[in-house]
């Protein structure tokens, strides 16, 4: 395994000039929410195509080789990884191929269409998408980009907490919503290596508790069902790699409920005019709701990780 704050480093350097660097908004009147401290919001959807996903997408791309590029790639998603990798192959010039669940938003399939993916739903949650997707990558060679386990993907989402620690120096918490674990594998890594007294937070559905369950039984569990409506953060199995990563490196995490993630996300909407899909607000619902509890004087940062609407109905 190889995810260190030299390939992260790398990584910046590979994808620079293919996906932005998202600034940092302190909203006012929130200080009470940090119990007099303060909080920087880091708005990485104001990626291409709506999420943060695109830096571990391009750093593939970046990756592999010609060959490897031409057979076209394919994926599984609960949405935005998939975009990410269309983004990718379209600048690549390569076909791309993403399996979704039933599960994922409407939305998310007619915005892959658009850059020009072939989709196809497939299952109920992203593990029975997965599987579908494999079985074609070997059947018709195509090059198989999983969205969160391989080191070129968890590296590019490193990139995003080298950025936040450029940009908010004095942060003395970070806090990351967690899916399958790429996003937290890689900025936990790259956060820890840099300023080790940063606390790292991750932030689970209370109906998709796949790593915090996993930490309490001290080693990968698969969760039986899925209930959560925030679909981009629900795998019912993580992998190794990022579970070692998240124990190593993450000093915590939490739960919220579904509920928690609406008020979030209709605060952003309302306060900040940010359209902030459900796991986009995962972070500021942990603090709303008093999961996670800052202390005076702390600046904590949180990751509006994706765009989207779910979150308005």
């Amino acid at each position: 395994m190889t995810v260190t704050l030299d390939t992260i480093r790398a990584a910046r350097d590979r994808i620079a000039g293919h996906v932005r660097a998202t600034p940092v908004l302190e909203p006012v009147g929130l200080l009470n929410l940090v119990t007099e401290g303060r909080l920087v919001l880091k708005l990485d959807f104001l990626q291409p195509t709506g999420s943060f996903k695109v830096r571990g997408a391009v750093n593939t791309l970046k990756s592999l080789s010609a060959a490897e590029v031409s057979r076209g790639l394919i994926t599984a998603s609960g949405g935005n990884h998939g975009l990410a990798v269309a983004y990718a192959a379209w600048m690549g010039g390569a076909k791309a191929v993403v399996y979704l669940p039933s599960s994922a938003p409407p939305s998310k399939a007619d915005a892959l269409r658009r850059w020009g993916a072939e989709v196809v739903i497939e299952g109920s949650v992203f593990d029975e998408a997965a599987v579908a997707a494999k079985a074609r990558a070997e059947a018709e060679g195509m090059t198989f980009v999983h969205p969160f386990a391989p080191e070129s993907v968890i590296n590019g989402q490193g990139t995003l907490g080298l950025e936040i620690l450029d940009q908010v120096p004095d942060v003395d918490t970070v806090i990351v919503a967690i899916g399958g674990g790429g996003l937290i594998s890689g900025v936990a890594t790259a956060i820890k290596a840099v300023r080790p007294g940063v606390k790292v937070i991750g932030v689970e559905p209370v109906g998709a508790p796949t790593h915090y369950e996993s930490r309490k039984a001290g080693g990968l569990v698969t969760l039986d069902a899925i209930s959560t409506a925030a679909g981009t953060l629900a795998p019912r199995r993580s992998e190794q790699v990022n579970y070692d990563l998240i124990t190593a490196h993450a000093d915590e995490i939490v739960l919220v409920d579904d509920a928690a993630m609406v008020a979030a996300a209709r605060w952003l909407w309302a306060e900040c005019a940010i359209g902030a899909e459900l796991a986009g607000a995962a972070g500021l619902a942990a603090l709303q709701s008093g999961a996670v509890k800052a202390a005076k004087g702390e600046t904590v940062c949180t990751i509006v990780c994706g765009a989207g609407t779910d979150g308005m109905g």
